[in-house]
């Protein structure tokens, strides 16, 4: 596996004849894992994360709340990962994983030590795609329209700025593009405590993102209204709802944290109610790119 940015390049070591993935449960499912080995960190990523063996024996990449970004990132890979997939797009399987800080004790890094005992309890998990390849975009690889514009329906709808030329966080496995770290979305809610009125809240989910401009599959999208339609009809609350209520409390720390659920379901909505404008605002920018 060689994700984008947090999920770097897999380690030698790795078992490479892990089975393919399990079937992904429904939306709003997740699976409750324990870490029981701690593997390797990928320490490319600021947020440091770790493969680790579970429970259930298959290696995951798990992302830990006691990171820099907090647990409102993990919400934010959650949230989003879990959407993209209702879209049916690919998005290796996320769970929730318990981890002990006792895991990490042969970790010779006291950068590692000191963030499993942070991390300690609920942190998120995602499949390990073993084999796995980062898209390149030297390799001038052909990535079709629909795919390419409901990639960007996705980022443009979730805010997600880390879907660029220098941070793909595209993976090829086993012939197809798979969508990973998710955790640079929704970026509002880190500066956000709960004190914005609700209609200021709704506004500002309407605004354009300049940031799509710079996405990596932007000059393949030529199909952008069609998939920003199907993405919105898709999304629907009850699909917005069930991926907001999988995201465990623990994780809403900080100012507001007691409202912010509430504040993800209302921002969604109303982001999806702007979304064929805002796509617009992408499609302009894809004209000056082609």
């Amino acid at each position: 596996m060689m994700p984008a940015t947090d999920s770097t390049t897999a380690p030698a070591d790795l078992r490479p004849d892990l089975p393919t993935l399990p079937t992904l449960p429904t939306l709003g499912t997740l699976r409750h894992l324990v870490a029981t080995r701690y593997v390797t960190a990928l320490r490319e990523g600021g947020s440091v994360p770790a493969v680790v063996e579970a429970d259930d024996g298959a290696l995951y990449v798990a992302k830990f709340h006691g990171a820099a970004q907090g647990g409102r990132a993990l919400a934010a890979e959650l949230i989003v990962g879990e959407l993209a997939r209702a879209a049916g797009l690919r998005v290796p399987e996320l769970a929730l994983i318990d981890i002990d800080p006792a895991l990490g004790r042969s970790e010779p890094h006291q950068e590692i030590r000191e963030l499993l005992i942070r991390s300690a309890g609920l942190n998120l998990a995602m499949a390990y795609l073993p084999g796995a390849l980062g898209y390149d975009v030297a390799a001038r690889q052909t990535v079709s329209g629909d795919f390419a514009s409901a990639v960007v329906a996705l980022d443009v709808f979730a805010v997600n700025v880390d879907r660029t030329a220098r941070n793909p966080n595209l993976l090829w496995w086993q012939g197809d593009l798979w969508l990973i770290d998710h955790g640079a979305s929704l970026y509002w809610h880190h500066g956000w405590d709960g004190s914005e009125a609700d209609d200021a809240l709704v506004a500002a989910a309407a605004r354009p993102f300049a940031r799509a401009a710079e996405h990596v599959l932007l000059p393949f999208a030529d199909r952008l209204p069609a998939a920003a339609a199907a993405m919105a009809a898709v999304v629907d609350d009850a699909t917005i709802a069930r991926a907001v209520d999988a995201v465990p409390g623990a994780w809403l720390e900080g100012a507001g944290g007691d409202r912010l659920r509430a504040a993800y379901l209302a921002w969604l909505r109303a982001r999806r109610a702007a979304l064929p404008r805002i796509i617009e605002e992408a499609n302009r920018a894809r004209a000056s790119r082609v």
